[in-house]
């Protein structure tokens, strides 16, 4: 059984106990009287319906079902029974259907009826909507309940899970699917990573974990899902997953929580269906755990962006892989099933707060209010409140022809969320203008520059995607801590809190920016370092990213460079990876290869932990040390030499998502951007960092020749996830823009280099000296491999965990929480 501890902890089983009353259904123990209508006794149901062992010959959880499998039966479901119906929302990568049903009464699931249902759920949210309208709304149009599994395409039993789901609400007869039903229409999306669940891997087919793709939405089968979901929007979105660690997460979760998701979502997560899923898990005895790693910060989540997106109760759901098939599938199935009986018990209700929330968003972003920052689970002080200003609205500027196309892709992504979007028709004198990472001045804007006003039902998403910064409460970081679109577009713009009355037109429906094609493109390479994880994504991120530059690219193999297989090459792209593996894969004879090659004329460009390669090589004068500093994804401002080719238009500055990366030093002639000076006005960071001043004055990309050729090196990412297009940019500029005249020749000094070898995807626990010692333990009773760097006031451990996420570790997360009940002496933690 679950145990708690502390004040949080026992405020929340207070309130798991006096929400028992209200939900009669989940609260009786197993020895008690039946209730009127239990959802947990054996089911009546419709024997037309067929089951799982009448379609495909097993029974769920007796085996994972292929994607293949999944779609016939859910397809066989909506054959037989009238309540449901199935369609395709999108297509794989590899060309797969993502398919999904809806159950509800045949009323609502026949032809035409569901786009009614979603166009008027469109209207409830819509704070405009006269109050009478919303409320026969409210009476006449079901919730809609989401279901969905397997994003993550090795953490199969959430598909099962859903299939039975569906079953049984298309075949039961008795009370439980009609609380469901009466007042709800059901969608079940059993994978959302067909390809990945057919390859057995964690990512789709191009390497993106989409679990972490949610606003960007890259991927086709991200966009897909987005889409179907604007159509029908949610009130609950379950996300089932799986996870390395013992028994069973379900909400509540662990802070630090975004600070303007609305109040409405998280009370249902924390006060509704949490206390329902630990009824009903203590009710069959089954362990589990909440309020612990998985946290509500980054807004890319399967649960943080239906939260932040929808006003919906988002959540993740996550059972330990290594248990048995069928106790996976039914502690997913649990979880579920107690989810949408508390949902269905809601009636009415469920809507009418769903629009309640919408309207108060519209009120705080009128008033120009933003929620605060809080701590919903730990017991502690905020280390970085919300500070106390006015957001009435946000600017994009649009004057800069050089940024068309990023301001049109931040548009469009906005207008795609439902976010009203409007173009100043005439010059705005903005009083209080504050421009982001600048300090506040009166200016005047010019006509054609983008009004986003915060007076709107989608204010929550307007603020978490225009913010300047993400302010983390609370030192636990699951994921980066910056996501700021306007940053990661490099986009000029900010925000006002005054009152205005902009003269403006609404913003035309943004297309997709399309690349031109590259005249005379460089012939180029691209060379995954290992199968691992950092070097997996990271080589899928650029591949996706050069095909959406239309540049074409060959995979190289470290054999092949040993080979030759460069002599056909202009460039070569090393994504993110372990120096140490590239170096002991290339051979003396690849080393000598790749070497001859750089000198020859050819172009390298390394990424991130990569560049390491080249000082280990000799090819580039520059030098590097382990950061001191505790970034674990936050957005840092860097200034572009002028004269560099790397610069074409990109500005000035750009935004580096900086995460844990090692701090370079080249000279200055090499340096074609810099981290900006102590004291330098252009200082700013965006997300969590302490320690970043050890960045001041670094290098952030170094470029210089080395013989005939070229070396360009990126001290960090800029391509991270493929939604950084501000340092994309200057990538797309090494690849083919001009080398620089009189580019300095490469001097390197292998002695002074230190080149120590790079380990991707550590965690990192950084503590005060007084605890140390207690995680040293800790480490020491996992048998845990720690690199550990000491300073006067912090003690930071870089753990190694084989290459794999905290999700697929085994204890990494439990560590994690340990470390986090130390309070006010852990300075960060940072899961991979």
């Amino acid at each position: 059984m679950a145990t708690f501890s502390g004040p949080g902890r026992a405020q929340w089983r207070a309130a798991a106990a006096a929400l028992a009353l209200s939900l009669p259904l989940l609260a009786v123990p197993p020895a008690a009287a039946a209730p009127p209508c239990d959802p947990f006794t054996e089911p009546t149901v419709d024997e037309s319906v067929p089951t799982a062992r009448d379609v495909l010959g097993v029974d769920l959880g007796e085996r994972e079902v292929t994607t293949e499998e999944s779609d016939t039966y859910l397809r066989a479901l909506a054959d037989a029974s009238p309540k449901v119906v199935d369609d395709v929302l999108a297509t794989s990568v590899e060309g797969r259907p993502l398919r999904y049903a809806v159950v509800g009464q045949e009323r609502w699931v026949r032809p035409g009826a569901l786009r009614e249902i979603g166009r008027q759920l469109n209207r409830l949210r819509d704070p405009r909507t006269p109050e009478p309208v919303a409320q026969r709304i409210v009476r006449e149009t079901p919730a809609v309940l989401w279901v969905a599994g397997n994003v993550h395409g090795d953490e199969e039993s959430g598909t099962d899970a859903a299939l039975r789901v569906l079953y049984e609400l298309a075949a039961r007869t008795d009370c439980t699917a009609r609380t469901v039903l009466d007042h709800a229409v059901v969608v079940v999306l059993p994978t959302q990573n067909p390809d990945g669940r057919e390859a057995d891997t964690r990512r789709n087919a191009n390497g993106f974990d989409m679990n972490r793709d949610w606003f960007a939405r890259t991927q086709p089968e991200t966009e897909g899902k987005l889409e179907a979901l604007r159509a029908l929007p949610p009130q609950v979105f379950v996300d089932a997953h799986e996870m390395g660690s013992p028994d069973y997460f379900f909400p509540p979760n662990a802070d630090p929580v975004y600070h303007d998701i609305g109040e409405t979502p998280l009370d249902w997560v924390y006060d509704l269906y949490g206390p329902a899923m630990q009824q009903a898990f203590e009710r069959f005895g089954i362990p589990y755990f909440n309020g612990e790693s998985y946290d509500l910060m980054y807004v890319g989540y399967g649960d943080t962006v239906p939260l932040t997106g929808f006003g919906a109760a988002g959540m993740t759901f996550e059972k330990n892989s290594a248990d048995p098939l069928p106790e996976r599938v039914g502690e997913q199935y649990t979880a579920i099933w107690a989810t949408l009986v508390a949902a269905g018990a809601q009636d009415e209700r469920l809507l009418a707060a769903w629009r309640g929330e919408h309207v108060e968003a519209q009120r705080q972003g009128a008033a120009g209010e933003l929620e605060p920052n809080q701590l919903y689970w730990n017991d502690g002080e905020i280390t970085n409140p919300v500070p106390d200003i006015r957001v009435k609205h946000y600017f994009l500027r649009t004057d800069d022809p050089a940024k068309a196309e990023e301001v049109q892709r931040l548009a469009r992504r906005l207008q795609r969320m439902d976010v009203e979007v409007y173009r100043l028709t005439a010059p705005l004198e903005v009083p209080d203008y504050t421009e982001y990472g600048r300090a506040e001045r009166s200016t005047t804007l010019p006509a054609g520059t983008l009004w986003v006003p915060m007076a709107q039902g989608q204010k929550h998403w307007v603020q978490a995607m225009l913010h300047e910064d993400s302010y983390v409460p609370f030192p636990y970081f699951y994921d980066v801590t910056a996501w700021s679109g306007p940053l990661l577009e490099n986009v000029s713009g900010g925000r006002s809190g005054a009152d205005l009355r902009p003269r403006a037109m609404p913003l035309p429906e943004q297309p997709e920016p399309a690349a031109r094609p590259v005249a005379d493109a460089p012939r180029t390479a691209v060379w995954q370092i290992s199968d691992d994880g950092a070097s997996t994504e990271s080589a899928g991120w650029l591949r996706w990213w050069l095909d959406d530059r239309r540049l074409a690219a060959d995979d190289v193999t470290a054999e092949g460079i040993a080979g030759g297989a460069l002599a056909d090459h202009d460039v070569l792209v090393v994504p993110n990876g372990s120096d140490q593996e590239a170096f002991d894969a290339l051979g003396e004879r690849g080393r000598a290869a790749l070497t001859e090659w750089v000198r020859g004329g050819g172009t390298l460009i390394a990424l991130r932990d990569a560049s390491r390669l080249a000082v280990r090589l000799g090819l580039t004068s520059a030098t590097y040390v382990e950061p001191t500093s505790d970034v674990p994804g936050a957005l840092v401002r860097v200034q572009l030499d002028p004269d560099s080719p790397l610069a074409e238009g990109v500005g000035p500055t750009a935004w580096a998502m900086y995460e844990y990366e090692a701090v370079w030093t080249a000279p200055a002639e090499s340096t074609a951007a810099r981290f900006p000076a102590e004291g330098d006005p252009d200082w700013y960071v965006s997300g969590f960092a302490s320690g970043a001043e050890q960045l001041h004055g670094r290098t952030a990309v170094v470029d210089e020749a080395f013989g005939a050729g070229r070396v360009v090196l990126f001290g960090f990412d800029p391509n991270y996830r493929a939604f950084t297009n501000g340092t994309a940019k200057v990538l797309f500029n090494a690849i083919t823009g001009p080398r620089p005249e009189d580019a300095p020749q490469a001097v390197a000094d292998v002695a002074r280099a230190h080149p120590t070898a790079a380990t991707p995807g550590r965690m990192v626990l950084s503590v005060r000296p007084a605890v140390a010692d207690q995680v040293q333990r800790w480490l020491a009773e996992r048998g845990a491999t720690a690199d550990v760097t000491r300073s006067p006031d912090v003690v930071r451990f870089r753990v190694d965990l084989g290459g794999v996420s905290a999700d697929e570790h085994p204890w990494a997360r439990k560590l994690a929480d340990q470390v986090a009940g130390l309070g006010r002496d852990v300075v960060a933690i940072s899961l991979p």
